[in-house]
């Protein structure tokens, strides 16, 4: 079984005339509707699955962004990953509380 990784993705799209955070708001609702486990945060959000479930979920998102009109976008993606075993968001909030 493949392992559990995260992967924090940030979307910075530039669309004239347009309010950038509507359509960063509309590459959310994609995550959400996807039904990973993710975790919005002030720069970025952080999904948990499968590796190549997420890299679907984040070209998707892309894609919902140009579909609301960016011209064009700069993409951050972070990943990790652990040989044979699981990375998830509770491993590494539980002591925070989250």
């Amino acid at each position: 079984m493949e392992p559990i990784v995260n992967i924090a993705l940030q979307i910075l799209p530039s669309a004239p005339g347009k309010n950038s955070y509507e359509l960063v708001d509309r590459a959310i609702e994609i995550i959400r509707d996807s039904g990973v486990t993710y975790r919005v945060c002030p720069f970025e959000t952080v999904m948990e699955g499968h590796y190549q479930e997420l890299m679907e979920v984040a070209e998707k998102a892309q894609e919902a962004c140009f579909a609301q009109g960016a011209e064009e976008m700069l993409v951050f993606i972070k990943i990790q990953r652990r040989r044979g075993r699981d990375v998830t968001i509770g491993d590494k909030m539980e002591k925070y509380g989250g």
